[in-house]
């Protein structure tokens, strides 16, 4: 009995051990089947959101080249209006100027033979053609920064070879350097603290640094706008003498050939102040430099 009993408890232990270990199997294959579930919902998660900020970012960019697209078609149209702008001012020219004057402009065609060599600012606002009424054929035109024209030994430059070719080629009989107001070239120069040029501009417009001397030392009082606007006129008048380093020019001076004239435009009130070297009341000694002028006029 007690065999039988004991076999029967050793049959239930091993039936209930089995059943035990069964159902801790099942157990364990549910928990690894709902932890696997979960880990490939976490990786569809991952790769949506990675899909949707993707897609995001595409749409941005596509957005941004599209917004890149608008701007350079805008900008486009802004330069095809300029241009269509100045077709429109020549077709008028020809149509109103050229045709009307074929003879003149034949003549041109084979030669030009001006008056007058002007030198004066690049300054947009200062063309003398339309300031003075220029007309084609009548002015050798030369601009630079602040209408400087430096000495003889200080070359070569562009300006010299102008010199050279209107005068002793093309024989103009007037010089005309013509300055005006609110030069920012002028302002370069006498806002330079020392004398070592940084760059192109203060390179070039350090050619007038004995205007801007003489001025400091006879306006110091005056403040900085009113010295740049005596500096425009001594730097024109240093302009005028600078001229006559030149052989062939003070050559033709001296035998009344040519003429050397300074004129002053103030756009700010619209007014044009006009002289004329007086060459033999001036004095060219190197240290006493001294200009002396007639036939001045204010135009206003």
């Amino acid at each position: 009995m007690d065999i039988a009993l004991s076999g029967s408890s050793v049959s239930h232990s091993l039936f209930s051990s089995s059943f035990s270990s069964n159902q801790r199997q099942s157990s364990f294959f549910k928990t690894s089947d709902i932890f696997e579930i979960k880990l490939k919902t976490r990786k569809m998660e991952h790769t949506h959101l990675k899909l949707s900020t993707t897609v995001n970012c595409c749409s941005g960019l596509t957005q941004e080249v599209e917004n890149n697209k608008v701007n350079v078609v805008i900008e486009t149209e802004k330069r095809h209006e300029i241009f269509e702008e100045i077709k429109h001012r020549f077709l008028s020219f020809k149509r109103n100027t050229y045709m009307k004057n074929l003879e003149h402009f034949q003549r041109l065609s084979d030669a030009q033979s001006p008056k007058f060599l002007v030198i004066s600012c690049a300054d947009s606002r200062v063309c003398p053609s339309n300031v003075l009424g220029f007309q084609p054929g009548e002015a050798f035109l030369v601009r630079n920064i602040a209408n400087l024209v430096i000495p003889f030994e200080n070359g070569p430059s562009e300006t010299q070879a102008a010199l050279q070719f209107s005068v002793n080629t093309l024989e103009v009989e007037n010089i005309f350097v013509i300055g005006h107001s609110c030069c920012g070239g002028i302002r370069a120069l006498m806002s330079m603290q020392d004398e070592n040029p940084s760059c192109f501009i203060t390179n070039w417009v350090i050619n007038g640094k004995n205007a801007k001397i003489r001025t400091k030392a006879a306006a110091s009082t005056l403040n900085f706008d009113q010295q740049c606007k005596r500096c425009e006129k001594e730097s024109l008048n240093n302009s005028l003498l600078n001229l006559l380093t030149y052989p062939w020019i003070e050559e033709k001076v001296k035998k009344g050939n040519l003429s050397i004239h300074g004129g002053y435009y103030d756009f700010v009130d619209c007014t044009f102040e006009k002289w004329t070297l007086d060459y033999e009341a001036s004095n060219f000694n190197e240290e006493t430099r001294r200009l002396a002028v007639k036939n001045r006029e204010f135009w206003s």
